[in-house]
């Protein structure tokens, strides 16, 4: 057991010098030393708590999640009733007083509009989503649950917060906090993002991209004072458009949503070099949109942007290929983040900011210093009492400890994890669980002495009880870091990481280690005894 073949000595000491000097960069950046700009530089990123960084609070309405559900479940009736063999023919779809109510036509549909019906009141699961009840014989009346509310409020913020995510992680952010509180807000915390205004820029945005047609039959007097022609409905045009103040009129139905996206990058136009967003639709998307513009060519059609007109140019000659340019005075740091608000998709609900607060990174310097400060006074400890007690064995369990902490920031730094607050705790958490080892592996060192066994046999059985214990002890705490990983967030994963990458080094470095020195001792000195 205390056997080491040549290879594996290089590789052991390759392992951990390797690793230790990946902690160096972070090291010196904490003391902010300079680092050698030609050498790699692996670094540890820092926390909210410790960089300080943004923090703000979205909060979704309610009322506008039913209002959505009413706007689809109108969509899918009028779909429905149209594809029905034969047709079934409905009058004016009102949704006042947060229902949907139509009238068929004729009486002898009414049985089979229910049954069509059924599929989409019923919804998915076991819950149901509207309730339906007919009156004066041929007039249909869609009520929306409160279970059914519910689960489309819990559907929009689950998709939200998945939207959020993927428009910081293109901010190449590392480790970002973005969890739900409460049924209609989401937490946003991005560590080292010091400018709260393109975060906000980023998430407030809806990007609900639309093209529709420009009703031009519309009056301008009439579409001025908000009143839109049958089948048409008004949008202002956006703030920085050349007609801001003034607002269009555009057919309701029809057109294309932006849903059908899948790529959005920022670019020029060739002709004015203005900044531009390029798009590109799927297959699906982009049939839709060659026919929208080979029907309508000489026509004019609205890009619309969150409820707002960027443009409303004339299609010239069809667009084929599934690829358009959204113009729209932009400036190039606008464009850029439209097109990744596109490109990681639209809100399924309006977002409002809050709260927002900018944290300094004064408090985490403070935190930093007195974090290094409590881990050396406690390592000088430790190690005064380690020698103490175990003679050789202790400077042997002191350097493992010291080869621990630097191999623990060193893989954090290759994988380019987060330290936060709790994580150095973690830190803490694992030169304690290193020290228990050694102590662990050390008594069970003198006891088979104790016992009288020789030398040999008392450090071989010694590492090999000792090792046993160690293995299920950390195998449980593995189980809670993994566990507090997967349904963890924030600072909380970060104390995971810290914690499950500090098991592997701490057993790395007590087990592993000390028993390749202390085996090459005992091989040198052939000792009659030894002090432990």
């Amino acid at each position: 057991m205390l056997e080491f073949p040549t290879w594996k000595k290089i590789w052991l000491w390759g392992l951990t010098l390797l690793l230790a000097a990946c902690a160096l960069p972070s090291l010196m950046s904490m003391t902010s030393a300079n680092w050698p700009s030609a050498l790699p530089e692996p670094t540890v990123n820092l926390g909210l708590d410790l960089a300080g960084g943004s923090h703000i609070l979205l909060e979704a309405e309610r009322s506008e999640v039913a209002a959505q559900r009413l706007e689809n479940i109108e969509d899918s009736v009028r779909t429905i009733m149209r594809s029905a063999e034969p047709r079934i023919r409905i009058g004016d779809i009102s949704t006042q007083g947060g229902n949907l109510s139509f009238m068929v036509e004729r009486a002898a549909d009414v049985d089979r509009a229910r049954e069509l019906l059924l599929p989409i009141i019923n919804g998915q699961g076991l819950t149901r989503e509207w309730n339906l009840t007919v009156r004066d014989e041929t007039r249909f009346v869609l009520t929306p649950t409160p279970e059914g509310t519910d689960n489309a409020v819990t559907q929009a913020m689950d998709s939200a917060t998945e939207v959020v995510r993927k428009r910081i992680d293109e901010l190449g952010t590392r480790e970002p906090t973005i969890i739900r509180q409460g049924d209609t807000r989401i937490v946003v915390q991005v560590p080292g993002l010091q400018d709260p205004e393109q975060l906000k820029e980023l998430l407030g945005q809806t990007a609900k991209l639309e093209f529709k047609l420009v009703d031009q039959t519309a009056l301008p007097s009439d579409v001025q004072q908000g009143i839109a022609p049958p089948g048409s409905q008004i949008f202002p045009y956006s703030d920085d458009s050349d007609f801001a103040g003034s607002s269009i009129a555009v057919r309701r139905l029809g057109g294309i949503q932006g849903d059908s996206l899948v790529n959005a990058t920022q670019g020029f136009d060739p002709d004015t070099n203005e900044a531009v967003v390029n798009i590109q639709f799927d297959q699906q998307g982009a049939t839709k949109f060659s026919r929208l513009t080979t029907q309508n060519v000489g026509k004019p059609f609205a890009i619309i942007l969150d409820g707002a007109v960027l443009s409303a140019p004339n299609i010239n000659e069809p667009i084929r290929g599934g690829g358009a340019q959204i113009s729209g005075s932009f400036s190039v740091e606008s464009a850029a983040a439209l097109a990744i608000s596109l490109r990681s998709g639209a809100l399924p609900v309006d977002l409002a900011i809050i709260e927002e607060r900018t944290v300094g990174p004064d408090l985490g310097e403070r935190s930093i210093r007195q974090g290094l400060l409590a881990m050396m006074i406690g390592s000088v400890a430790v190690v005064v009492l380690m020698i103490a007690t175990y003679g050789r064995f202790g400077v042997y369990a002191t350097a493992a400890l010291v080869l621990n902490v630097l191999m623990l920031l060193g893989i954090m730094a290759v994988l380019n994890t987060t330290l936060t607050l709790p994580g150095i705790a973690g830190f803490v958490l694992t030169i304690g669980a290193a020290v228990d080892a050694n102590v662990l592996i050390n008594e069970r060192i003198r006891e088979e002495r104790k016992r009288g066994r020789r030398v040999i046999a008392a450090v071989e059985n010694g590492y090999k009880e000792a090792t046993r214990a160690i293995y299920d002890a950390n195998i449980t705490n593995f189980i809670a870091g993994v566990l507090l990983f997967l349904f963890g967030s924030g600072p909380i994963r970060g104390f995971a990481v810290v914690l499950v990458i500090g098991l592997f080094t701490s057993v790395f470095t007590a087990v592993v280690l000390t028993r390749l020195w202390v085996s090459g001792w005992l091989r040198k000195t052939r000792p009659a005894d030894i002090a432990i």
